[in-house]
């Protein structure tokens, strides 16, 4: 019986392992953005903030069907770890996605989920 998911021999390819190890960067600050966005309420708050610029706390809470508190302590998360930004006006704050490449990895995210549904 064989391990479709494992060689059947162990061959390494020195050449291969060396240059990818030469090359592979820290990947530490990475995980941290995807480990950010692995929880299902703060990438729908990511995937909103791609439909619409800003969004204010209560409309986010809205959205994500919660209470203010609940949407603050997600957006905050999001802050702090780099993929969201915050502005206060007057008595609102309002948040937006950090940058372009944050709306990007979610977008694509998105239609990969939409493309591995779609094989099933």
């Amino acid at each position: 019986m064989t391990n479709q998911d494992a060689c059947d021999v162990t061959i390494v390819h020195e050449d291969v392992v060396r240059k990818i190890q030469k090359e592979l960067p820290d990947v530490s600050e990475m995980a941290k953005i995807f480990k950010a966005l692995a929880d299902e309420t703060r990438l729908r708050i990511a995937y909103s903030l791609t439909m619409e610029s800003e969004m204010c706390v209560c409309d986010v809470a809205a959205v994500i069907q919660s209470s203010s508190a609940t949407a603050s302590h997600h957006l905050r998360y999001l802050r702090e770890h780099s993929l969201a930004k915050s502005e206060r006006r007057g008595k609102m704050v309002y948040y937006s996605l950090a940058d372009k490449h944050v709306a990007d990895l979610v977008k694509i995210a998105h239609e990969h989920a939409v493309e591995v549904e779609q094989t099933i």
